[in-house]
């Protein structure tokens, strides 16, 4: 059985469930025991880290560690491309989103309510959303994905990509988006598993955005 710890809101959790449903795996959700941090959480998961994978009793944190685990134990379809090059562009992908875009982003979550507002970090930050966002349109460029479907470098993007727009709708952010990741931000929101996550996840979005008071 496939046990995934979650908290609602987590991009990365949602990620995660993007994979899952490509795949088409049936799993059980469940939230950290105790709350996030929780000590009885911990001794599930030494790090106390979100996700978190139990796969008939396999603990396994860090979401590009569990999609790579879940790419190898469940094969069909394979998510990380044939050949050496074309595995080392996925992983690029993926490795992009999760250490030089959301970072960019998640500088905003702790400014988001009225009494932590600052206008400078909003304007600092969208800027460096920009660059990250320009810079994935070259690599793209570079290395072409017109073949979709979804690949494992693929996931993290459509969940960011809603939380970037919800934010500059919020927060007034000067984003500017490249015309050429038009296309490829349609082709991922078209694949079922990606609609049917950001269909479910949107109300836990808006939920935490009101809890905010935004």
């Amino acid at each position: 059985m496939l046990t995934l710890y979650t908290i609602p809101e987590s991009l990365y959790c949602a990620k995660t469930r993007i994979l899952l449903r490509h795949k088409g795996l049936t799993w059980r959700e469940l939230p950290p025991p105790g709350g996030v941090g929780a000590a009885d959480y911990k001794a599930i998961v030494p790090s106390g880290n979100l996700p978190a994978l139990d796969h008939d009793g396999f603990v396994l944190t860090d979401s590009e560690a569990i999609a790579e685990y879940l790419d190898e134990v469940f094969p069909d379809p394979p998510m990380l491309g044939q050949g050496a090059q074309a595995r080392a562009r996925v992983r690029e992908r993926a490795r992009f989103h999760d250490t030089r875009l959301e970072p960019q982003l998640r500088a905003l979550f702790g400014h988001v309510a009225p009494d932590r507002h600052d206008r400078a970090l909003f304007d600092r930050q969208a800027d460096l959303v920009s660059q990250r966002l320009a810079q994935l349109a070259r690599m793209l460029d570079a290395a072409p994905r017109p073949d979709l479907p979804l690949g494992l470098g693929d996931c993290g993007y459509p969940v960011t990509f809603a939380w970037i727009d919800a934010f500059a709708a919020r927060l007034d952010l000067p984003i500017r988006w490249p015309a050429a990741l038009a296309p490829w931000r349609a082709a991922l929101e078209a694949q079922p598993a990606v609609a049917a996550e950001l269909s479910d996840y949107a109300p836990h979005m808006e939920d935490w955005l009101v809890a905010k008071g935004v």
